[in-house]
């Protein structure tokens, strides 16, 4: 196998490109109020609309009625700029699994998954258009990068399920967003400003973002040490979750190309930091790929490789079961060897729990995401 071009820790984007508008999501409380201020419109207003969105979650401007009509529709216009188009939703599991293919403002589309169960409601955001990590079991990794989104874009993906939710229009009743993981389409700590950005608009309490507790968010990696270790460094708690998917460089640095550069070795301790740091427990995500990384010897060396930094309960390993993409070479492990890497883990004192593929059956699940139009 020739070796793989070297991946970028973070995307930057093309001189010249056109930027998503800007709105109150990619603003704090204090710069919503000089934008309006620079326009010559009321600075307090920027509450009044922070609360419209995050709080009431309203978006249709004849709602907000506690803004002046003559104004409104500049006040709107200034703070509540339309960001994305829904396309098509896709439901499953008796309509709690909902993936909405989004068109953002200059034609890139990206997908999102809401999934309800009687306990919770989830929402998996995408944080690029497509991904350039090049991963050859994901599809999204297949389909290449076209750009970083805004933080606004994503923030916007989590508003529209809270909408939803809050509305009843997914089956259960009236609810309200408990989790959000940033696991669908790109490699969220390579758009790491946006990204921090969004956890901060999620996690801030209403009105100037959605209230979320910092726990209920997960952010994914496949392994940018130095942004995993950035990370650990922001003062918000949420959960780390490394696509690891082998415990060995041979066989990572072909599913997981990023290896090249940073080694199972040095991913690990930096997961491992992160969990010393912040006091959370870190997930390890392991997609079963059979006969590829799935073999009991791989599972006692992952073992090992996680107990190298202590038994003091830092980790916890989410196997896979892997999904199809089209294509795709490889296939999802034999449910025996499964329940016997489980096993081994377990044997070796480390938690083990094999997630649940919801929204297979629509493209929704882990690996699946693809943003086609048709």
């Amino acid at each position: 196998m020739s070796d793989p071009k070297p991946l970028p820790l973070v995307f930057n984007e093309p001189r010249g490109r056109k930027k998503p508008p800007r709105h109150l999501a990619d603003l704090t409380s204090p710069e919503r109020k000089t934008l309006l201020e620079e326009q010559g419109l009321p600075g307090f207003r920027a509450k009044q609309l922070s609360n419209h969105y995050f709080a009431r979650l309203v978006d249709d401007p004849a709602e907000m009625t506690d803004l002046p009509a003559a104004q409104r529709d500049e006040l709107v216009s200034a703070l509540l700029p339309p960001l994305m188009t829904p396309l098509r939703t896709l439901e499953a599991d008796r309509g709690t699994t909902r993936k909405t293919l989004w068109k953002l403002f200059d034609g890139a589309l990206v997908e999102s998954v809401l999934m309800r169960y009687p306990d919770r409601a989830t929402v998996c955001v995408s944080s690029q258009a497509g991904c350039g990590m090049a991963c050859p079991f994901c599809a999204t990794g297949q389909g290449g990068l076209q750009r970083n989104m805004s933080t606004a874009e994503i923030v916007e993906q989590v508003v529209a399920a809270a909408r939803a939710l809050h509305r009843g229009e997914v089956p259960g009743g009236p609810g309200r967003v408990s989790n959000v993981v940033f696991m669908g389409m790109g490699e969220p700590l390579a758009n790491y400003k946006a990204v921090i950005g969004a956890v901060r608009r999620l996690t801030d309490p209403a009105p100037d973002g959605l209230g979320m507790s910092a726990r209920g968010v997960t952010v994914s990696t496949v392994g940018l040490v130095p942004r995993i270790n950035q990370l650990a460094e922001e003062g918000i708690p949420v959960t780390l979750a490394l696509s690891l998917h082998a415990p060995d460089d041979e066989l990572r640095n072909e599913l997981v190309p990023i290896n090249t550069r940073f080694s199972v070795a040095e991913t690990v301790e930096a997961a491992w930091n992160y969990a010393r740091t912040t006091k959370r427990r870190v997930s390890i995500e392991y997609a079963m790929m059979r006969g590829i990384n799935d073999q009991a010897h791989r599972a006692d060396l992952l073992g090992d490789v996680l107990n190298a930094y202590g038994d003091w309960g830092w980790v916890h390993v989410n196997l896979i079961p892997l999904n199809p993409t089209p294509g795709s070479k490889w296939t999802a492990s034999d449910p025996a060897d499964e329940r016997e890497f489980v096993r081994r883990l377990e044997a070796k004192g480390i938690p083990t729990t094999v997630r649940d593929t919801r929204g297979r059956e629509i493209d929704g699940a882990c690996g699946q995401l693809a943003a086609v139009e048709s």
